[in-house]
């Protein structure tokens, strides 16, 4: 493709072609939006910085509590700052011993971590949590700082569109969104931006919205040596949309795609997600809603009926006082309630409850309360673990979903560091090779829960038979290799494990003192043995005596 075809009107028609898919799933995103989370959404682009309208499907703060818990158990057990939720290794690296090697590692994973810390990466999770709880799917954007290396921007629902390439992956967005004249004029320069925004800036008014459309995709123009940010892998483009003018505020490029995407289940060659606790919990959720303005209705009338009674009464004032009355009509008649009802409230309020837990348990809140709710004292250890399993078989999905998303995060950062040149030199056996992440959250750590019981109680029991039955089975356990897996499986920093070299140099040390011990010994057995044999037997003494051994 020809430069000059990457034109506004280009875009515009890409724009129009991922409306297609976007429209389809934008009706569900509003009901979703309207008894979740009814803030968080922006559908339409000039909606910035309005009050949303008051929203009135919302009966029951359950909804809310499910996806607040859901986040914060999420940030807690995949994300937590305060621990080490992510592992740096070499892929498909086949030493998995060198010393030298996982400690590069590790100076790279405290470097992630300063990265992950100084930025705004977890200030934002907690709200990509409850949007991919809720819809399926959460888009930030990954930008440069000077200061911290990472800045991140968290994209409203319905502020974006997306597209994939054929891997599944989401390769294209289009973003929409407002900026003040001020922002733009700063960001773009005044030569790029268009004349309502100078007219905007020359009449001081600064905080002025302009609608401004962000385009990443794939370049048609990528050339792999290219030193231009125009042929960089994936073209980035921003224009004003109302604008008559043709020019760009800024054509570049780069190098890895600049948006983290975390998504849910999709359904086959769908583009946005259709599966996720949100979309499952809706109906369960409406009928709540339902049921408790139902239950309102009937206590309303159990406390506050409608009466009858004589016209007489008509113009009379009842007063809502502990001694207040009314008076009787000649006939003796006052006034009574138009009908008794007695609805049954307790069987309402018992199903009201099962809704509850049932949003509640879609959304995980059982999972990330259930240290409290096991810690019976009718429970055994065993048994929580047990349970514990158990539930992480049915967040495994999910987890893996989210680490998807990180993954990229990771990438991204990777790339920035090497540009950056703060990553120290790698050791020269890994050069050329691949690094990965390993997720070692709290969460994630509960997933190989199974390895390591696996592994101590084949320890364990291989033990207890040598002590039975064999000693040299013993020899069937390869202690330094248990002790590296089981390092890793729960996160031992590599500083805290001796090398194998290190070992091998001391047990050698230690072979060496025993043997010199050992003959040590011998000899003075052997002394011992040459005087008693000397003082006991003459025969036996003037033998030594000849062979030269006294």
């Amino acid at each position: 493709m020809k430069e000059n075809k990457y034109s506004k009107k280009y875009f515009t028609s890409r724009r129009a072609e991922l409306d297609i898919a976007y429209n389809v799933f934008k009706p569900d995103w509003q009901d979703l939006a309207d008894y979740f989370l009814p803030r968080s959404v922006r559908f339409l682009t000039r909606n910035v910085n309005k009050q949303p309208a008051k929203n009135k499907k919302i009966k029951d703060s359950t909804p809310l509590i499910a996806v607040r818990n859901f986040s914060s158990g999420m940030m807690s057990g995949a994300t937590s700052p305060a621990t080490n939720w992510f592992k740096v290794k070499i892929r498909n690296y086949g030493k998995e011993q060198s010393y030298e090697v996982k400690t590069w590692c590790n100076q790279v994973e405290n470097i992630f971590r300063d990265i992950f810390n100084s930025s705004n990466l977890y200030r934002i999770l907690p709200s990509v949590y409850k949007q991919i709880g809720v819809f399926g799917i959460s888009v930030f954007a990954m930008l440069s700082d000077e200061e911290t290396v990472l800045r991140c921007r968290l994209l409203p629902i319905g502020s974006y569109r997306i597209a994939k390439n054929q891997k599944g992956e989401v390769d294209t967005i289009c973003r929409v969104y407002m900026e003040t004249a001020g922002n733009l004029y700063n960001q773009f320069g005044e030569e790029n931006v268009s004349k309502e925004v100078l007219n905007a800036i020359h009449s001081n008014r600064y905080e002025e919205l302009f609608e401004v459309v962000h385009f990443v995709e794939p370049n048609k123009e990528y050339k792999p040596d290219s030193v231009w940010a125009k042929n960089k892998e994936f073209i980035s483009v921003y224009y004003e949309n109302d604008s008559n003018e043709e020019k760009f505020l800024s054509k570049g490029g780069f190098d890895k795609f600049p948006y983290a995407v975390f998504e849910a289940e999709v359904n086959g060659e769908d583009i946005y997600p259709s599966e996720c606790p949100g979309v499952n919990a809706l109906p369960d959720v409406k009928q709540l809603m339902s049921m408790v303005i139902d239950e309102g209705k009937a206590v309303k009338k159990m406390i506050s009926p409608t009466y009858k009674g004589p016209a007489s009464l008509k113009n009379k004032k009842m007063i809502d006082a502990p001694a207040a009355f009314i008076e009787e009509d000649e006939n003796g008649r006052g006034l009574s309630p138009i009908y008794e009802v007695n609805p049954r409230v307790l069987e309402v309020d018992s199903i009201i409850e099962k809704l509850k837990e049932s949003i509640k348990e879609i959304f995980y809140n059982d999972l990330f309360a259930m240290i409290l709710n096991t810690a019976e004292r009718s429970r055994t250890a065993t048994e929580v673990n047990e349970l514990k399993e158990e539930k992480m078989v049915l967040l495994s999905p999910l987890l893996q979903q989210i680490h998807n998303g990180l993954n990229q995060v990771m990438d991204w950062v990777f790339t920035e560091c090497v540009r950056l040149n703060i990553l120290p030199e790698p050791p020269v056996e890994i050069m050329g090779s691949n690094m990965e992440i390993e997720f070692v959250s709290t969460l994630a750590q509960a997933q190989k829960a199974v390895k390591i019981s696996a592994m101590e109680r084949f320890t364990t029991f291989t033990v207890n038979l040598a002590q039975t039955l064999d000693p040299s089975l013993k020899m069937k356990l390869n202690a330094s290799k248990i002790v590296d897996d089981y390092a890793d499986y729960v996160n031992i920093s590599p500083e805290q494990i001796v090398p194998d070299y290190e070992v091998e140099k001391i047990k050698q040390k230690l072979e060496e003192q025993e043997s010199q011990e050992k003959a040590v010994n011998q000899m003075k057995t052997g002394s011992e043995i040459i005087k008693n044999i000397a003082g006991t037997d003459s025969f036996g003494s003037e033998l030594l005596a000849k062979l030269g051994l006294i």
